[in-house]
């Protein structure tokens, strides 16, 4: 949310400790004995004397040197390790011995055998490492998600975004004063993992619930915290001028940010297993960063397996990377576009980019009832996760997964035809999942206009969003005045064809400019229920022109 928020950045060294642990993992046990042993048998001790320890070879001396770099670099809690281990025994073993190992517990998820501990002295840390090698997991570092530093920017053409202002629900194909949404979401709790939720008349009485996993429940009064409370709204607020998709779902508050605005990734795994606890099944995630751990990893297989859903924000960083957790493929991942189906220019791309929305110039709640309107993909986010409740309440038997496949199979196909990077999916099409199950709804459209550069030609989308099968459909183009008809052929229901225009190189470059224009002509007696999407207009711009 660029009034407030930019996930942040830190180098991904979990794998280089992972290394290091499996690495130990594979040791003889006998070698870990014989250290202990051979430390009790000092002068003045009972113990039989033992064997000299082993020494260590190059690779894991090498390791254990690096180790506390890898911890204590920029972006991590300091002087904190997240230890993961392998069964209940070895972790139950370690929460004994914790305090005597010299180690301090910050928090522990038994469901994921995993703790959080301050070390005052790497030694102790080092110590047990050793001693109990093959009882370990995995180690990492706990690293914060608030940190400055993008990531490299892709290179992209400006984009003259346009606000959505209070329309959003508009452009998703919703009327947001019709009495069937009022429903919408009922019986489906929606957990943001944010900032806190203020109280707003937007959630009504009743409908929103805070846990406390340490940090409080309650929104701070700095500039930042209102961004859970914005992301609540979007996802389930009825009123008016706050409204989000589905205003009868219920919200469970989970504060995963601090005083300063700063969140770890511990701290983002606890919220996940508190939230699927408490019986989520659609858990928001408007915040990231550019590195992960196993105690994540670990997290959102929890959620996985436990049938809930995560939706993350693709991140406001201008990359060709997604933020985490949106990175990882079983997260439901949302880049942001404006008013006209533009992807923003700040909203992350990547291979596992699963859906667009709305995230530029949205209205929305604050603090003290104040309404603002903001940007970014954490905007985009809590959309989604409404829309999955509204799809839920509407087929009370659908999973959160099969909630999901909805949304997915009803996107409105954006940017090169099929999945790709910019768009995911396509861009998240409300009216058309929640109708997805009528069987008289006659919907065709078309959906984009895109440059091939490549291939030297402009790809026109057609798309039938209806329940039937559509033949005898027409596409009629003009191109800089230049006029045609495309015959369509018989397009199956959810199914699209792509009308695919060579474009000169040349022609371009001494234009200028090309404008296209089409018109979708549905067979004689086909009542189009949004007849409104039938017309699309695009200006193609030559390569450097205007520089």
């Amino acid at each position: 949310m660029k009034k407030i928020f930019s996930p942040v950045t830190a180098l991904v060294v979990g794998v280089l400790c992972a290394v290091l642990v499996l690495w130990w993992s594979n040791r003889d046990r006998a070698d870990a004995e014989t250290r202990r042993t051979a430390r009790a048998a000092q002068p003045g001790s009972n113990a039989t004397p033992a064997p000299a320890t082993t020494a260590l070879d190059p690779v894991t001396r090498s390791l254990l040197a690096a180790l506390p770099t890898l911890l204590t670099r920029s972006g991590t809690r300091a002087k904190e390790a997240l230890l993961a281990f392998k069964d209940d025994a070895t972790y139950r073993r370690f929460l004994a011995r914790a305090q005597k190992s010299g180690l301090t517990l910050l928090g522990q998820l038994d469901a994921l055998r995993t703790v959080r501990v301050r070390y005052d002295k790497f030694s102790a840390l080092q110590t047990d490492l050793l001693d109990h090698a093959v009882d370990y997991g995995a180690v990492s570092a706990n690293y914060l998600m608030t940190i400055p530093g993008p990531p490299a920017k892709e290179d992209r053409a400006n984009v003259d975004a346009v606000p959505f202002g209070n329309r959003a629900l508009e452009f998703l194909g919703v009327d947001p004063v019709a009495a069937a949404r009022a429903t919408w979401g009922l019986g489906v709790t929606i957990a943001v993992l944010d900032t806190g939720i203020t109280p707003d008349t937007t959630f009504g009485q009743g409908r929103l619930r805070s846990l406390d996993i340490g940090l409080g429940t309650l929104a701070g009064s700095g500039s930042e915290d209102g961004h859970g409370t914005a992301v609540a709204a979007l996802a389930a607020g009825d009123a008016p001028d706050a409204p989000g998709v589905a205003p009868s779902a219920n919200l469970l508050s989970i504060r995963v940010t601090d005083a300063t605005g700063s969140s770890d990734l511990f701290t983002v795994a606890q919220a996940i297993v508190t939230a699927v606890d408490a019986g989520a099944k659609i858990l928001n995630i408007s915040l990231g960063g550019h590195a992960t751990s196993p105690t994540l990893d670990a997290a959102i297989g929890y959620a996985t397996a436990h049938g809930a859903v995560i939706v993350a924000a693709a991140g406001n960083d201008q990359a060709a990377q997604l933020a985490w957790p949106a990175a990882d493929p079983r997260v439901i991942s949302v880049g942001a576009i404006d008013a006209v189906g533009q992807q923003v220019s700040f909203s992350n791309s990547g291979a596992h980019l699963s859906l667009t929305a709305p995230g530029y110039g949205v209205q929305t709640a604050w603090l003290d009832g104040q309404r603002v309107t903001v940007d970014g993909t954490s905007v985009s986010s809590p959309l989604v996760a409404g829309a999955l409740a509204a799809v839920m309440s509407q087929h009370p038997s659908l999973t959160a997964p099969q909630a999901w496949q909805v949304l997915q199979r009803t996107a409105t196909d954006a940017g090169p035809p099929g999945a790709d990077p910019d768009f995911g999916h396509g861009i998240l099409n409300l009216g058309w999942a929640m109708s997805a199950s009528d069987p008289a709804r006659v919907d065709t459209a078309i959906s984009s206009h895109y440059y091939d550069a490549a291939g030297h030609q402009m790809d026109f989308v057609v798309q039938n969003r209806g329940a039937q099968p559509v033949a005898g459909l027409a596409l009629t183009l003009d191109a800089n005045g230049a006029t045609g008809t495309s015959v369509i052929p018989l397009l199956a229901a959810g199914e699209s064809f792509v009308v695919k225009v060579p474009i000169s190189s040349a022609t371009l470059a001494t234009a200028g400019t090309m404008k296209f224009t089409t018109q979708l002509v549905n067979p004689p007696g086909l009542i189009d229920q949004v007849p409104t999407n039938n017309r699309k207009t695009s200006v193609l711009t030559a390569p450097g022109a205007g520089k």
